[in-house]
C-alpha cells in the first residue's frame, strides 16, 4: 500500500537551488566545494610573514658602531621607519580585508582556492617593492611598483567578491536567505574597491607630486575610520540613523572581526620576528674557519667571546617578545569577540612588534665602543612602549562594549 501511494504521488519535487547548492557545498554530491578553514590559515601564515619582513630593509641598514647617528643618517633612518609603518599598516588593512571577505564566503572551490594564491602571490611581491620604496623614497618608480600591486590585489579581491555572489551556495546564511543579494554585492564592492582606488591616485601622482603618494598611500589605513566619523557626525547632525546591512562590511569600529584569524595572524607576526633574531646570530656570529685557526689557534670558545654582547642582545630581544606575546595571550584569554576597533589597534601593536629586530640589530652593534648607545636605547624603548600601549588599547576598545567581547567574569 505504501508502495502504490508512492507511485500515485509520483516523482518527489527537485530540491530549490539553494538546497541543492548547500548539498554540493557539503559535499553530498561531489560539487568539489570545501571548508575554507585551511585556505584561511595559509592566507594568515603568508600575509603575516609578508608584513613583518618589511623590516629587513630598514633593519639591515649598514651603521659602522664608530659612526655617529648624525643628522643625514637619521634622516635615512627615519624615513625607512615611516615607509615601514605605512606598508605594514597597508598589508594589514588588505588582511583584514581579506578577514571580512571570508565572513560573506564560508564555502571555497577550486576557482576560489586558485584566485586566492592569484592574491597571495602578488602580496608576495610587496617586500621587493617596499624595499625600493625605502631605498629610493624620491623615485617615482618604487610608489609606483607598490601601488600597482595594491590595485591589482584589490581587483582580486573584488573578483573573489563577483564569483562567490555568481554561486550564491558559497555565501553565509544571511546572505543565502536575502532577497537583496544585489545590494550586498554592490556595497562590499564599494568598500574593497575603496583602498584599490586610493592605490590608484597614488600610482598617478607618483609621478607628478611623490608627496601626495604618500598621502594616498596613508590614506588607505585611516580613512575608513575618517569616513566613518563623517557618516557619524552626519546622522547626528541630520537625526537620522544609519542602517546596518550587513554584519560584515559596515562602517561601525564594533563590527565583528574573526577572533581566531586575529590570533593566528598575530601568532605568526610574533613568531617571525623571534625567527629573524635567531636569523640575524646565524648570519652574522658564526666565525670564519680560517679567522679561528690563525687568529684564536682554532679555540673557537675564544673566538665566540668576541661576540657575547651580540647573544646578549639577542636573548634580551626574545624575552621582550616572549613577554609581549604572553600579554598578548593572557589578554585575549577574556576576550570572546574581537571588533574591527579592537583589530586595528591590535595591527598598530604589532607594526611596533615588527620593529624589534631594528632594535636588535641597533644594540647588538653598538654593544661595545660605540657613540651611539643611547640612540640605539632609545629607539628600543619606544618600540616596546607604542608595542605596549597599543595592547592596553585593545583592551580598553573591549571594555567599550565589553557585554559584546568580554568574557563575564572579565566584566
Amino acid at each position: 500500500m505504501a508502495e502504490a501511494g508512492e507511485a500515485a504521488a509520483g516523482p518527489s519535487p527537485p530540491p530549490p537551488p539553494l538546497l541543492l547548492g548547500r548539498a554540493r557545498a557539503l559535499g553530498e554530491l561531489g560539487g568539489g566545494t570545501q571548508a575554507s578553514q585551511r585556505l584561511l590559515a595559509y592566507s594568515d601564515a603568508l600575509l603575516s610573514i609578508i608584513a613583518t619582513v618589511m623590516i629587513l630593509p630598514v633593519a639591515h641598514t649598514k651603521i659602522h658602531p664608530d659612526q655617529k647617528l648624525n643628522e643625514s643618517v637619521q634622516q635615512l633612518l627615519a624615513t625607512k621607519i615611516a615607509v615601514y609603518l605605512m606598508t605594514f599598516l597597508i598589508v594589514t588593512v588588505a588582511w583584514a580585508a581579506h578577514v571580512r571577505l571570508f565572513q560573506v564566503i564560508e564555502l571555497i572551490d577550486d576557482v576560489l582556492a586558485l584566485l586566492n594564491l592569484a592574491c597571495m602571490m602578488l602580496i608576495t611581491f610587496l617586500p621587493y617593492t617596499f624595499s625600493l620604496m625605502a631605498s629610493f623614497p624620491d623615485v617615482p618608480f618604487g610608489i609606483f611598483m607598490f601601488s600597482s600591486c595594491a590595485v591589482i590585489i584589490g581587483i582580486v579581491q573584488a573578483v573573489i567578491v563577483m564569483y562567490g555572489f555568481h554561486h550564491p551556495y558559497l555565501l553565509n546564511h544571511q546572505i543565502q536567505v536575502s532577497e537583496d543579494q544585489a545590494f550586498y554585492k554592490y556595497h562590499i564592492l564599494k568598500i574593497i574597491l575603496r583602498g584599490p582606488t586610493l592605490s590608484f591616485f597614488a600610482a598617478i601622482f607618483s609621478f607628478f607630486f611623490v608627496p601626495m603618494s604618500y598621502v594616498f598611500l596613508g590614506l588607505i589605513t585611516f580613512f575608513p575610520h575618517i569616513h566613518h566619523l563623517t557618516k557619524w557626525f552626519k546622522s547626528k547632525a541630520v537625526g537620522a540613523e544609519e542602517e546596518v546591512p550587513l554584519e560584515s562590511f559596515t562602517f561601525y569600529l564594533n563590527e565583528p572581526l574573526s577572533k581566531e584569524r586575529v590570533e593566528a595572524f598575530t601568532d605568526g607576526v610574533y613568531a617571525i620576528v623571534a625567527t629573524l633574531l635567531i636569523l640575524d646570530i646565524c648570519e652574522d656570529n658564526v666565525p670564519d674557519a680560517k679567522e679561528v685557526k690563525e687568529k684564536y689557534h682554532g679555540n673557537l670558545i675564544s673566538a665566540l667571546n668576541e661576540y657575547g654582547p651580540n647573544f646578549l642582545a639577542y636573548f634580551g630581544s626574545f624575552v621582550t617578545v616572549g613577554l609581549l606575546w604572553f600579554v598578548h595571550h593572557s589578554l585575549f584569554l577574556h576576550v570572546t569577540k574581537t571588533t574591527r576597533l579592537m583589530g586595528l589597534l591590535n595591527n598598530l601593536s604589532l607594526a611596533f612588534i615588527g620593529g624589534l629586530p631594528l632594535a636588535y640589530q641597533l644594540t647588538s652593534n653598538f654593544a661595545k665602543k660605540s657613540h651611539n648607545e643611547i640612540e640605539a636605547i632609545q629607539v628600543s624603548c619606544v618600540t616596546i612602549f607604542f608595542a605596549s600601549i597599543f595592547q592596553f588599547g585593545i583592551w580598553v576598545a573591549a571594555l567599550f562594549y565589553e557585554r559584546e567581547t568580554l568574557h563575564p567574569y572579565a566584566r
